[in-house]
C-alpha cells in the first residue's frame, strides 16, 4: 500500500515536473521570434521526442531551440544584407535613372520652354520692321522740314515780305525823287548818315566793291543808293560831297524829317539820336543793306557780316533765281 502511495506521488510529482517544464518552455517560446521551417519541423518533432525520450530529451530539445535562436539572430543580418543591398541597388537604380533621365533632359530643349527658335525669329523679325519703319518716318519728316524751310526761303523771292514802299525824296542833286524813278533797275539801299565815324564808310566801301565785282563777273548793272537818317545835318550839299567818296554812280537822298521817318519805317530801319554834346551828336542805326528788284520790290538784306565775296555772290545768286 505505501510502496502504491510512494509510486503515485512520484508520478505525480513527474508530471507536475513535466506540466511546469512545459509551461516554462511555452512561456519562453512565445518570447522567441518567427523561426524558419527547419525550426517549425524540430517544433513539429517535439511532442514525439518528448513522448520517448521523456523529461531529459525536452531539456535537449531546448537547448537545442536555444542553440537554433542563438544561430538565427546571428543569420538574420546576412539575410537582412542581401535585401538592403537590394534595396541599395533599387534605389541606385532609381538614382542612376533620375541621372541619365537629368542627362538625356540636358541633351535635347525642353517641350514648352519659354523661348523658342521660332520665337527668337519672330521676336527679331518684328524689331528690324519697327526699326525700318522709323527710319523711314525719319527721313521723310526730315525732308519735310526741309522742303518747308526752302519755301520760307522762296518767300522774300516772290516779294511778299512787307518791306520797302514808295517814297518822295531829294536827291543829291537837289532834285526830287520817287521810288518809280529806281523802276527797270536792280538797286542796293543803305541806311546811314554822312557824320557816322566808321560803320557808314565801311559799309559804303564794301557796297561800292561789290557793285563793280558782280558787273565785272555776272554782267549786272545795279544802281547803289544811300538814304540819310540825319536829315538836320546832312543837307543836299553834305550828301553830294559825302557820296563822291565811294563811287561815282552812287546816289545820295536825303529830305524832311517826316519824309526820312515815313521811308525808314516803310523799310523796317531803326534809327535814334544819341546823346548830344554842344552840336555834334550820333545817330544809331541799323547797319543792313537792301536787294530791291527792278520793279522796286524787296528781294532780300544782307547784315554787316557780310565781306565783299560773300555779298556779290549773294546778291549775283538771288538775281539769277528771281530771274527763273
Amino acid at each position: 500500500m505505501a510502496t502504491t502511495i510512494t509510486r503515485n506521488a512520484s508520478r505525480l510529482r513527474n508530471v507536475y515536473r513535466r506540466c511546469f517544464t512545459f509551461h516554462t518552455f511555452t512561456q519562453y517560446r512565445s518570447t522567441i521570434p518567427s523561426l524558419p521551417v527547419t525550426d517549425t519541423i524540430q517544433r513539429r518533432t517535439l511532442p514525439s521526442v518528448q513522448s520517448i525520450f521523456g523529461f531529459q530529451s525536452l531539456l535537449i530539445n531546448q537547448r537545442l531551440l536555444l542553440s537554433t535562436s542563438s544561430e538565427n539572430t546571428n543569420v538574420e543580418p546576412e539575410k537582412t544584407e542581401p535585401k538592403s543591398s537590394s534595396n541599395a541597388d533599387h534605389e541606385g537604380g532609381e538614382k542612376s535613372g533620375d541621372s541619365n533621365q537629368s542627362k538625356s533632359d540636358g541633351g535635347k530643349s525642353v517641350r514648352g520652354g519659354p523661348v523658342s527658335w521660332l520665337s527668337f525669329l519672330l521676336l527679331v523679325i518684328t524689331g528690324a520692321g519697327i526699326i525700318w519703319y522709323y527710319d523711314k518716318q525719319k527721313k521723310k519728316h526730315i525732308e519735310e522740314i526741309n522742303n518747308a524751310s526752302q519755301a520760307v526761303k522762296q518767300g522774300p523771292s516772290v516779294g511778299k515780305a512787307a518791306i520797302g514802299g514808295p517814297f518822295n525824296l531829294i536827291n543829291h542833286d537837289g532834285k526830287n525823287v520817287t521810288d518809280k524813278d529806281f523802276v527797270g533797275n536792280w538797286t542796293l539801299v543803305y541806311f546811314g548818315f554822312t557824320h557816322c565815324p566808321d560803320i557808314c564808310p565801311d559799309e559804303l566801301q564794301k557796297l561800292a566793291a561789290a557793285v563793280d565785282k558782280i558787273k565785272e563777273k555776272a554782267g549786272i548793272e545795279i544802281v547803289p543808293v544811300f538814304i540819310s537818317v540825319d536829315p538836320e545835318r546832312d543837307t543836299v550839299e553834305q550828301v553830294r560831297e559825302y557820296v563822291k567818296e565811294f563811287h561815282p554812280k552812287l546816289i545820295g537822298l536825303t529830305g524832311k524829317p517826316d519824309e526820312i521817318k515815313n521811308v525808314a519805317r516803310a523799310y523796317r530801319v531803326y534809327y535814334m539820336k544819341t546823346a548830344e554834346e554842344d552840336s555834334d551828336y550820333l545817330v544809331d542805326h541799323s547797319i543792313v543793306m537792301y536787294l530791291l528788284s527792278p520793279k522796286m520790290e524787296f528781294v532780300k538784306f544782307f547784315g554787316k557780316n557780310n565781306d565783299v565775296d560773300s555779298l556779290s555772290e549773294g546778291i549775283t545768286k538771288e538775281i539769277k533765281q528771281f530771274k527763273k
